[in-house]
């Protein structure tokens, strides 16, 4: 049997086994929205092939008015709600079965470290093939950290992770309180940003706009978000309150990357991606009801299962594949980027440019997938929550390093190798890799 049948197969079985009190809606909003993560990036980036040399431009800054898309396209203020949803579900079976913090943390640290690691290891691979190949480093940094966009959020997102028990008393202590503590500090931190012009404190926001996000999910795990009128008017509020930030505020219109110079609604967070996703929660929970009805399906559910047993990987390769097929198309005399970015000719080539990809991330998955889905020994040593915790952090700091600097050029001689050594020994600390339990 080949291999795409066998795991459609395997999905199918595990479709039909899921228990009846699961809201598959959350996982299929998860999966959603990591696809259209992947094909947003696709479709900004544009490539030229002219006499011999290869240009890159971003969609977002040569037609701003585009922009506005980015309101659609920007959903990992979702993947942040529907990832506090999943942790509330996972930590109350914890308190249930009386799970330790360590137990229950290295489960979730082994579900995002390891395909993170795949990712890290081949890029590192990558990187010396190409300097030996006597590529210049200035390539090398570009290629590197177009391709590991995607790692920042496993920069956070490990820390909201280990936060999360933390976070989940909060709330079920003090309800919507603890959320409106976080976003209020996003806001102070929005404020000292502009008016103070204290840019080094905007880089925290990292934390609290995310958290903040995250509490969503505990709000919506815990059924405190209302009906749909109510869902409805949250989001028609958060939509006048967002255009009133950005046509009468200081906060540019794109919600992805930096198309402003020197000025960004997520580099770092601002606290308008809390309210984008106010926005687009509403409307998400408004059709809740049909969407779980339409997912009892055994099709449509398997798909998002299967989607779902390999949704990392697909994330943290997407652009390297992309780059590998845009370094593919320039050897071969730049077949297919003669194409001038943003013309009408241009926008109708994207479907087929972006099946295309689609095409080439399948295998890349397919071969890959399987360190995602493999699951810690049930006889496994469970490392102390100090070790995990620590750990955590130098992944998480070695990640934010290599994401921001690439492979080569770095600002400090061997940052790049000090990055990734720092992150290989975080995750052993964490009893992450082999041998070190």
């Amino acid at each position: 049997m080949r291999p795409h049948i066998r795991i459609w197969s395997q999905a199918k079985e595990l479709a039909a086994q899921t228990p009846q009190s699961r809201n598959r809606y959350v996982d299929f909003l998860r999966a959603v929205s990591i696809l259209v993560v992947i094909t947003g990036h696709w479709l900004i980036a544009a490539y030229a092939y002219d006499a011999g040399k290869l240009y890159f431009s971003d969609v977002l800054v040569v037609q701003p008015r585009v922009q506005w898309l980015t309101w659609l396209f920007q959903v990992m203020p979702i993947f942040f709600i529907v990832g506090g949803y999943a942790n509330a579900v996972s930590l109350e079976s914890a308190r249930s079965r009386e799970l330790p913090y360590a137990a229950w943390l290295a489960t979730r640290l082994n579900r995002l470290v390891t395909p993170l690691l795949a990712l890290l290891v081949g890029w590192a691979i990558i990187a010396a093939l190409m300097h030996f190949a006597g590529i210049s480093g200035d390539v090398i940094q570009l290629a590197s950290r177009a391709s590991l966009i995607p790692i920042w959020f496993l920069a956070i997102y490990i820390m909201v992770v280990v936060l999360a028990p933390a976070t989940h008393k909060a709330w079920r202590r003090w309800g919507f309180v603890s959320f409106w503590l976080l976003a209020a500090i996003g806001v102070v931190v929005d404020v000292a940003f502009f008016a103070g012009d204290m840019r080094w404190l905007g880089w925290s926001n990292y934390f609290w706009v995310w958290l903040s996000v995250h509490h969503l999910g505990y709000a919506w795990r815990s059924g405190r978000l209302g009906k749909p009128g109510r869902l409805l008017l949250f989001s028609f509020l958060s939509f006048a309150l967002l255009s009133l930030l950005v046509h009468k505020g200081p906060y540019p219109l794109a919600m992805v990357g930096s198309p402003d110079e020197d000025l960004s609604n997520s580099l770092p967070p601002k606290i308008t991606l809390l309210v984008l996703g106010i926005m687009q929660l509403g409307l998400l929970l408004a059709i809740e009801a049909p969407m779980r009805r339409l997912l009892a399906g055994l099709r449509i559910w398997a798909a998002t299962v299967l989607i779902n047993s390999m949704i990392m990987t697909v994330y943290l390769w997407h652009l390297t594949v992309a780059m590998g097929v845009v370094a593919a198309l320039y050897l071969a005399g730049g077949l297919g980027l003669g194409l001038v970015p943003t013309t009408p000719a241009w926008w109708f080539s994207r479907p087929l440019w972006i099946l295309g990809l689609y095409a080439v991330l399948l295998p890349v998955t397919l071969l890959l997938a399987p360190l995602e889905r493999r699951a810690r020994a049930a006889d496994a040593s469970v490392p102390a929550a100090w070790r995990q915790v620590s750990g955590a952090i130098a992944i998480c700091l070695g990640v934010a390093l290599i994401g921001k600097f690439g492979f080569a050029n770095a600002p400090l001689p061997g940052l790049d190798i000090a990055a990734f050594l720092l992150v290989v020994a975080g995750a052993a600390t964490s009893g992450l890799l082999p041998g070190f339990k």
